[in-house]
């Protein structure tokens, strides 16, 4: 029902990690900084550093698909899949086991001389109890997470983009007024306790250019502590162009000090889908497609990078035959390369 919101779609991943991922994060870098280092399976590097120096994961779903149909002899359709598993995308800690993924996905990502991209999405009454609904139970459940989430990281270094949707469900109507002075505080708890670690950059959520009221959300975005973050991100899991999301953003970074911020370009390559219904378009569109590759070298001095935080091909949710939020879809997937 909220065809404006960013993350409605994103569910937090649930990866298999542990020593699987660790050995496949360790193959994947040089450990020296280069721009090498291969997988055993489907062939995938890192991206040059200058210019993209997000760890991309060797062991990902997309990785795991290219793998799938290069064995087969699916040539056509693993030449589509490669444009995603090269490219990092984010990854989003588990509810149950926090500190396990931030540890895991940190560890692989400085063994390659890369930073992880990690999705924190487990804010209570989460999603207003749609696709995507959960989160921990109560602020100190959240509270909690947020240190273990802290101790994986440790001193290794991350780009967190916090809480897609919590801040801008606050103002658009979709938060119920009991929980929000709750919410302000654990999103300025987990924005502290972020930055306290020395390699952490925070960039806490703000929602998207289909939203395009950022007199409304400067103040509530206050409140949740962007002054203390490094920045903000715009359309996460969304579609709106580049180009509407970089207006969106500095309009909204013109009332907060100038603060700059990263725009998920993972899908907006065709921008947002008009035809269907408006309060479902937002959940897996067709005739979309992947949007400018990750990077920090960007069209604007405000944009720290463009990033690929939802990850490509998984679904937005139980819609338009898609399976359930998060899942790995590989026709969608496809339909994104071919985009």
């Amino acid at each position: 029902m909220y065809g404006t919101r960013g993350a409605a779609g994103a569910r937090a991943a649930m990866a298999a990690l542990g020593a699987a991922l660790l050995v496949a994060g360790c193959s994947s870098g040089d450990g020296g900084g280069g721009d090498g280092g291969a997988d055993a399976g489907a062939g995938i590097t890192q991206q040059p550093k200058d210019a993209n120096p997000f760890w991309v994961n060797p062991d990902g779903t997309a990785a795991q698909q290219l793998a799938t149909y290069e064995k087969s002899g699916k040539d056509a359709e693993a030449a589509k899949i490669r444009r995603i598993a090269e490219q990092p995308t984010g990854e989003w800690i588990s509810p149950d086991q926090p500190e396990r993924d931030a540890r895991g996905f940190t560890e692989a990502a400085a063994a390659a001389d890369r930073t992880a991209l990690l999705v924190l999405y487990n804010i209570p009454h989460r999603d207003c109890g749609q696709y995507s609904g959960g989160g921990a139970a109560d602020g100190d459940t959240y509270r909690g997470w947020i240190d273990a989430v802290a101790q994986g990281i440790a001193d290794r270094p991350a780009t967190v983009i916090l809480e897609p949707d919590a801040v801008l469900h606050l103002v658009d109507g979709c938060t119920p007024g009991e929980f929000h002075e709750e919410r302000y505080d654990v999103l300025k708890y987990a924005v502290g306790k972020l930055k306290s670690l020395k390699s952490t950059k925070v960039y806490l959520d703000a929602g998207n250019a289909g939203w395009g009221n950022p007199d409304q959300i400067f103040e509530p975005l206050r409140r949740a502590g962007v002054d203390q973050a490094d920045g903000f991100s715009v359309n996460v899991s969304n579609f709106y162009s580049t180009e509407d999301s970089i207006a969106y953003g500095k309009s909204l970074s013109a009332k907060i000090g100038d603060k700059p911020f990263v725009i998920d370009t993972s899908r907006n390559g065709n921008g947002p889908y008009t035809a269907g219904d408006p309060a479902q378009n937002w959940c897996n569109p067709p005739g979309r497609a992947l949007g400018e590759t990750p990077t920090t070298k960007t069209a604007d001095p405000l944009v720290d990078a463009y990033l690929w935080i939802k990850r490509p091909g998984e679904s937005d949710g139980e819609c338009k035959g898609g399976p359930r939020a998060g899942e790995w879809w590989p026709e969608y997937a496809l339909k994104l390369a071919d985009g």
